[in-house]
Parts: structure tokens; C-alpha cells; sequence
């Protein structure tokens, strides 16, 4: 399974956009992922709406498609989202056709959110 992730932070420079990709790339290495690669500048992922890569950080996290793994990716995403609060912060999840959109939701709406999407993808 192939997860796009977008991260964005509104008003954020492509330089920060990357400051933060970083960090983020190698704490979602140390999960059960099989791989975690910046997307290629130009390139949308499929199934994404026209996401501009200028103005956001891209990359594709690879699982071995079970429930921890995608649960583990959520939780991760999620709590960079919370991190955030001085700078709002938002990150995308696609997979396939279903996109996540996670911001300054409060943590309830967030989880809900979250809940929804893994039986989504659970379901296929």
C-alpha cells in the first residue's frame, strides 16, 4: 500500500516546507513502514486534487498494508498536525481514492475523522 502524504503550513516558504518534511520523513521511518521517499517536484500523486507541490511538501510512505501500519501513520500524522499550534499545520493522506485532511480540528473531530478513514481503507 502506497500513501501520499502532502504537509503544509500557510504562509510557510518551500524552504520551511522542507525544514519540516524532514524531521517528519525520518520519525515516520522509525514505524512498521517499508519505505518513506519525497515525491519528485511536478509530480501529483494519483488520485490527488490538483495538489501544488510549490507550496507544500510531498512524499509517499509505503506499507505493508496491515491496520497497525496504517493506524501507526495516522497517529504519527496526527500528532505533527498538534505540534503545530504557534503555526497552524496540515497534512494530506491519500490512498487510492480516499483523502484524509488533517488541521486544527479539535483532537475529538480529528479522531473521528481518523477512525472513518482506516475503516475506509480496511474495507477497501
Amino acid at each position: 500500500m502506497q500513501v501520499y502524504v502532502t504537509i503544509d503550513e500557510p504562509g510557510a516558504e518551500p524552504e520551511r516546507l522542507e525544514e519540516l518534511s524532514g524531521p517528519l520523513r525520518a520519525e515516520l521511518r522509525d514505524l512498521d513502514v517499508d519505505d518513506v521517499r519525497p515525491v519528485p517536484a511536478g509530480a501529483a500523486p494519483p488520485g490527488s486534487r490538483g495538489i501544488d507541490l510549490a507550496a507544500t511538501a510531498a512524499f509517499v510512505v509505503s506499507l505493508g498494508g496491515s491496520a497497525e501500519a496504517i493506524t501507526q501513520l495516522v497517529a504519527a500524522l496526527q500528532a505533527w498536525v498538534g505540534r503545530g499550534r504557534a503555526h497552524p499545520r496540515t497534512v494530506e493522506m491519500t490512498v487510492g481514492d480516499k483523502t484524509l485532511r488533517l488541521t486544527d480540528a479539535t483532537l475529538d473531530q480529528q479522531d473521528r475523522l481518523v477512525d472513518e478513514f482506516v475503516r475506509l481503507i480496511r474495507e477497501g
